[in-house]
């Protein structure tokens, strides 16, 4: 186990995985994420600065929910991010459709070719010993 200082506190806590904050910090976050996700879904024509404002909540971490999916605005609003791959406006996540079936595609032709590549050389080759 690890011993760090929660980022928001700054006390210190046993760190295993994930965001640096302590046990208390974390459900506070996770209880304002709950307020958060009700005003979003009660005022769907708020932008992420009127969000924040209302909500008393920093837009980094707006953004931060969004980019991890848990928060995610109408396809109507004129809310959005960017996606980081071709620049595009989203609603959700870190990159837009097209660009996530493009790198899904990439990441699959590239494990196919990889595990071919294994499958021949290990068919072929033979179990050696040295002396």
């Amino acid at each position: 186990m690890e011993l760090k200082n929660c980022r928001n506190c700054k006390r210190l806590f046993n760190y295993i995985t994930g965001e640096p904050l302590c046990g208390g910090c974390k459900s506070a976050l996770e209880e304002k994420f709950q307020v958060v996700k009700q005003f979003v879904k009660d005022n769907p024509g708020y932008n992420i600065s009127q969000v924040a404002e209302e909500c008393e909540v920093s837009q980094r971490q707006l953004k931060q929910w969004v980019r991890e999916e848990r928060l995610a605005f109408s396809d109507d609003s004129l809310v959005g991010l960017d996606c980081e791959r071709c620049g595009k406006m989203i609603h959700s996540g870190r990159y837009c459709n097209e660009c996530a079936g493009g790198l899904k595609d990439a990441f699959n032709s590239m494990y196919r070719t990889e595990r071919q590549t294994v499958k021949k050389t290990s068919a072929a080759g033979k179990m050696r010993f040295l002396e």
